[in-house]
């Protein structure tokens, strides 16, 4: 634990008690929506949280109705009905097991057998198109969900999805039904070093080892002769939006980036002003219990600086007007030192979780990928720049917001300086 988050966790308790889940990331129910909870489901749960000691119970309580209900469906030959409430189940488990920050807790594995039945039923249902996936990886384990299209499906395009911290393989499922395998692209949800089943079992995330964690799975892919091998992409949200463009950078076989909410900025504001809770989800990521060698070693080291200037294939960055993680000064900063033909998206008056436009960002970032995919998006010096309003209009060949006055922050123009 974090000095901070020691000292603070009674203010978060209080935030959630008044404010619900809103209170800490605000309009975040969208995004958890395009992350397959129910909206049903969520209002449940957090009726039952005053404090965020209560989270596993209030997440377990509600997964283990919807997965009964999801058995007696699929006792009574509904298979389709069951695989949905399976799925809400499995994300509620996921989000259990998150809630508890120690890889020994039997609770923790108890949490994640349930949510792997739950997948694996609803996998099953769905004629085997979601696969469970375990490759090995530098001596351990990474794991990930294939989702196939209906049907026979060769030399199709893939994507990644890439979780954030604090998400998991799981929390794809939907979005990957919904916005990719319906339109005949194959997806693979993953979970890298530090995340999810891979945290579990003993694998932690340092400076280098997600990018390869993804090359890996780009290997996985590559082999598969559902896939085209020239033809895979990444979608990121939140730290895989950074971690998305650091493999960029490194394996040039990823052919488009997309990534919403990247924390790109110098990491003080996500580690050091931000809920204390980030920091201390990372340090366990990362294996440290020390918050000043973490600091040394690791925190530090991690901002993209000009690492973003070695990335050749198109990319998309996303992220709102008041993102808590990241200021948007810097994260336009580091849109300005990519070379690669790019695109920016600025939503006015949005946090981090973009929760107010999350079912255009899922669908938009899905089919920005696909038309990337198919070559449309590569033309070089390509440079696409909008603010979106949030009363309808987008403002094009700017990012910045218009109460700037057209003026430029200081960073930005030094970074755009910089790349000229």
């Amino acid at each position: 634990m974090t000095v901070r988050s020691t000292g603070q966790s009674w203010a978060l308790d209080i935030a959630l008690a008044q404010g619900g889940f809103d209170a800490l990331h605000p309009a975040a129910k969208g995004t958890m929506e395009q992350l397959g909870h129910d909206h049903t489901d969520f209002d449940k749960v957090f009726a039952q949280v005053q404090s965020g000691a209560m989270l596993p119970k209030a997440w377990a309580t509600v997964a283990a109705q919807a997965e009964e209900r999801a058995a007696f469906h699929e006792a009574e030959g509904f298979a389709q009905t069951a695989a949905d409430l399976y799925l809400r189940a499995a994300v509620m488990w996921g989000r259990a097991q998150y809630s508890i920050f120690d890889a020994e807790d039997p609770r923790k594995a108890a949490f994640r057998e349930h949510c792997n039945h739950c997948v694996a039923r609803l996998g099953e249902l769905r004629d085997n198109r979601v696969r469970r996936v375990v490759l090995d990886f530098e001596g351990k384990h990474i794991y990930a969900l294939l989702h196939l299209p209906m049907g026979k499906v060769r030399n199709a395009s893939a994507v990644i999805l890439g979780p954030g911290m604090d998400m998991i393989k799981e929390d794809y499922i939907y979005a990957a039904e919904r916005y990719y395998t319906s339109r005949g692209v194959v997806a693979l949800s993953i979970e890298g070093p530090g995340q999810g089943e891979s945290r579990a079992n003993g694998l932690t995330v340092d400076l280098t080892n997600y990018e390869r964690a993804i090359s890996c799975y780009i290997d996985f892919l590559a082999e598969l002769p559902e896939v085209d091998a020239q033809r895979i992409g990444m979608f990121g949200i939140s730290m895989s939006g950074y971690w998305g463009m650091r493999a960029a950078a490194a394996d040039a076989r990823l052919a488009a980036m997309a990534g919403f909410e990247g924390v790109t900025g110098d990491f003080e504001t996500i580690f050091n002003r931000a809920q204390p809770t980030f920091k201390n989800n990372y340090m366990y990521m990362a294996g440290y219990t020390d918050e000043d060698v973490f600091d040394v070693e690791l925190a530090q080291r991690m901002p993209l600086g000009e690492l973003v200037a070695e990335i050749t294939c198109p990319v998309f960055m996303g992220i709102g007007e008041f993102d808590e993680l990241t200021q948007l000064e810097q994260a336009l900063a580091t849109y300005e030192r990519v070379r690669a033909p790019k695109e920016m998206r600025v939503y006015e008056n949005e946090f981090h979780p973009l929760g107010g436009t999350a079912a255009e960002v899922f669908r938009f970032g899905a089919e920005w990928l696909e038309r990337a995919l198919a070559g449309e998006l590569s033309a070089p010096g390509r440079d696409v720049r909008h603010y979106v309003h949030n009363d309808g209009r987008t403002t094009d060949g700017t990012a910045n917001p218009s109460w700037w006055l057209e003026t430029t922050p200081r960073q930005i123009a030094e970074a755009a300086a910089a790349r000229a």
